[in-house]
């Protein structure tokens, strides 16, 4: 098969896969790296990288789904408040074997529609790298990932757009 054929495959293959869906498998530490470097990979007007990824796993990720039931439980007036929605936040993030913050770094240097391109494309990358590895994946932006700013040590000029599910399937 050549490349472009294998390429083809992979984009065609290439969807959101669900933490309900996962196993209780382990990524290699391997593969995250490979998933994570073709990140670096996306194409960035002027060189800004603009992209910054946190990893969570293990303790850090049990961490990070109590502080998100927590962000939703506090903020959400009480005739809103949905007991299902508070504990799937935690089943989602429990779930999956990896979580990664999804940051874009406005630099000044291009527009920040550019930074958010390129921010995504990196996602992009990660989506298909996962997908050649047998690793399901999805991107998820809910609103609370405004709260996490302090957690996720987002400066001034930055903006998280969501978080990086990943588990094996």
């Amino acid at each position: 098969m050549n490349k472009a054929s294998i390429l083809k495959e992979i984009i065609e293959q290439r969807r959101s896969i669900f933490p309900k869906d996962y196993t209780d498998t382990e990524i290699s530490q391997e593969v995250i790296d490979e998933i994570l470097h073709s990140a670096t990979l996306a194409p960035n007007h002027k060189r800004t990288k603009p992209w910054r990824f946190k990893i969570f796993k293990g303790e850090e990720k049990a961490k990070l789904a109590l502080e998100m039931q927590t962000i939703y439980k506090t903020s959400q007036p009480e005739q809103l408040f949905l007991e299902k929605k508070y504990n799937d936040i935690g089943f989602k993030i429990n779930k999956a074997d990896v979580v990664v913050s999804i940051i874009v770094n406005f630099s000044g240097m291009v527009p920040e529609w550019e930074e958010i391109a390129a921010t995504s494309m990196a996602v992009q990358n990660m989506y298909l790298t996962c997908t050649a590895n047998n690793v399901g994946c999805y991107w998820s932006s809910p609103k609370i990932v405004d709260y996490l700013k302090e957690s996720l040590t987002i400066e001034e000029n930055q903006k998280c757009l969501g978080l990086f599910y990943m588990g094996a399937v």
